[in-house]
């Protein structure tokens, strides 16, 4: 499959979210993510997120699950992304897949990872993915 790149920025609003009773004291935080993309991915990003911030700055985790509806380059579907990154003293780690076989649509079969890159307080991303049909 031929791997293609689609890159642009994002709005994303997180709402804090109450944690389960058993995980109320753990110092875990929950959000929902409401996310609009735009550029080459136009489309809008629902999910929720678990987070954890260290007591030493720069240091915090966290994991989450976002359905991604709209279009990619054109070809309209929908898309699962798994999020899993780390921050070590403000050096980052990210993990942003495609969860296999989540592709809807013009975008069943889409693999592919996600960088996410923030400067000034503004966020873009960076999206490096195959697909049967990729430009």
């Amino acid at each position: 499959m031929p791997k293609s790149q689609a890159t642009g920025p994002f709005e994303v609003k997180l709402q804090p979210e109450p944690l389960c009773e058993l995980a109320g004291t753990t110092g875990l935080i929950r959000m929902s993510i409401d996310k609009t993309y735009q550029g080459d991915l136009v489309a809008a990003g629902r999910g929720e997120m678990l987070a954890f911030r260290s007591s030493i700055k720069g240091s915090a985790g966290y994991v989450a699950i976002e359905s991604v509806t709209g279009s990619l380059k054109g070809r309209k579907g929908s898309f699962v992304l798994q999020h899993g990154s780390i921050m070590t003293r403000g050096v980052p780690e990210q993990s942003i897949t495609v969860v296999p076989d989540s592709g809807t649509e013009e975008l069943e079969g889409l693999s592919g990872t996600m960088t996410i890159v923030i400067i000034d307080g503004k966020h873009s991303y960076q999206f490096d993915y195959e697909s049967a049909d990729s430009d």
